[in-house]
């Protein structure tokens, strides 16, 4: 069998196996609701803990879409103030998210860099619902490779990191700041995109670009994988390049927008993720269960708001992932000072003005200790006041961002940080 044969038959029966999946969901949920019916005379006699176990069931199996960030208000001074959300640019493969409201307008601008590894940028809502009162918040807000045609052309590392000088040039940054400093937004990079970040902020370093970053924050991120190699590295290391491709690269259906197009399906790389966490997301489901049996429909509602979250996925370019592989995970190119952006050689010594703070938890099983912090050293001709690094008790991967160690002892380390660096205030 052809290779597209084979990359266009996994794709498809991955969506007949959703099919399947969202009947069965539907099927459950009418169950759950006639056991808890109160006409029902079942509902009296253990109908509930079916009725629950259903729930869950339903839950799991339902099918999803991209979730809204739903951020309407903040609140900054114990003031309520709404929120608005605006796309101020757009591009094939993303678009440029902004929320705005009448205390940001003079506050700092602050670029969020979501993930593209699977899902959508939603899974930093948190994130940007903590930073919202004190900074102008800007997002990257990436798109489902699947609905992009083939007409909008490819997207690997190159492009991404052009698209992120692109954004930080649109942004801007204070027109009346000295020339000579960095002048542009601050970043807060999010696991994955801080090699592209941290990349740009070299790459406009060395031109002394005006819109370079003031500050760029990383968390989680693998900036240099030899560090304390955790199970996403020894799967990286562990195979050949070939064997990616043969293996989790699918083609797109003549039924979306982006058909032909090959891409790293989302489904996959959640299914590597559940599995690799398996006990972990086994336990949450039997605490999900638990409560709704008791009643606790909060904390139920907890469990369920993340796996909304997290099982809402979407596929990245074929040419995107195979490059991060090799590059990032296999050939480390960027710590090895190897790593060329369009013909230049991409040279963090090169940063010389950027703040930059490394944060990474303690418990991080998916970007290892170290792995961030090496960005640090890399960058030698940075003055030691502007590096910080800050390791997280007690916080795994997703804690760095989301919860409560994130919104209250990790976001104020990252607001004093910007604040630090936002140079002359505005009249």
């Amino acid at each position: 069998m052809a290779q597209n044969d084979r990359e266009f038959m996994l794709y498809t029966a991955f969506d007949m196996q959703k099919g399947l999946l969202a009947g069965a969901s539907k099927v459950a949920k009418i169950q759950s609701d006639w056991l808890n019916n109160p006409l029902n005379p079942a509902s009296y006699l253990g109908g509930p803990v079916i009725a629950s176990a259903l729930d869950v069931i339903e839950h799991a199996t339902a099918p999803r879409g991209k979730p809204a960030f739903g951020l309407d208000h903040t609140i900054v001074d114990g003031k309520e103030y709404a929120v608005e959300e605006h796309i101020e640019a757009r591009k094939p493969f993303g678009q440029l998210k902004h929320f705005t409201h009448a205390k940001s307008k003079n506050a700092p601008k602050l670029l969020i860099i979501a993930p593209m590894s699977g899902h959508y940028a939603t899974l930093l809502r948190g994130t940007v619902e903590r930073m919202l009162p004190g900074h102008d918040v800007w997002i990257t807000d990436w798109r489902d490779a699947r609905n992009v045609p083939l007409t909008g052309g490819g997207f690997d590392l190159e492009t991404y990191i052009s698209y992120l000088i692109e954004w930080l040039e649109f942004i801007g940054g204070d027109e009346d700041a000295s020339p000579d400093q960095a002048n542009g937004a601050h970043i807060l990079a999010v696991c994955q995109p801080s090699v592209p970040a941290y990349a740009a902020t070299a790459i406009m370093g060395k031109d002394k670009h005006p819109m370079r970053p003031r500050s760029l924050t990383m968390m989680g991120g693998p900036i240099d994988t030899r560090e304390a190699p955790t199970v996403v590295n020894d799967h990286a290391t562990g195979k050949t390049h070939e064997w990616f491709i043969q293996n989790v690269i699918g083609t797109i259906p003549p039924y979306y927008r982006g058909a032909g197009r090959r891409v790293y399906p989302g489904f996959l790389q959640l299914t590597g993720f559940m599995s690799m966490n398996l006990g972990s997301h086994m336990m949450s489901h039997w605490h999900m269960f638990s409560d709704l049996v008791k009643g606790d429909g909060e904390s139920a509602d907890k469990h369920k708001e993340f796996y909304d979250e997290y099982r809402s996925v979407c596929d990245m370019t074929a040419e995107f992932y195979l490059q991060t592989v090799d590059v990032v995970f296999q050939r480390h190119l960027l710590p090895k000072g190897e790593f060329n952006y369009r013909g230049q050689l991409v040279d963090p010594s090169t940063i010389t003005d950027t703040a930059i703070l490394a944060i990474e938890g303690e418990k991080d099983d998916i970007s290892g200790i170290g792995q961030t912090k090496a960005s640090l050293k890399l960058a030698k001709q940075l003055d030691d006041e502007k590096k910080k690094y800050f390791l997280v008790p007690e916080v795994g991967h997703y804690g760095i961002f989301n919860g409560s160690k994130w919104r209250d002892k990790i976001a104020p380390v990252l607001e004093d940080w910007i604040l630090q660096h936002n140079g002359p205030a505005k009249g």
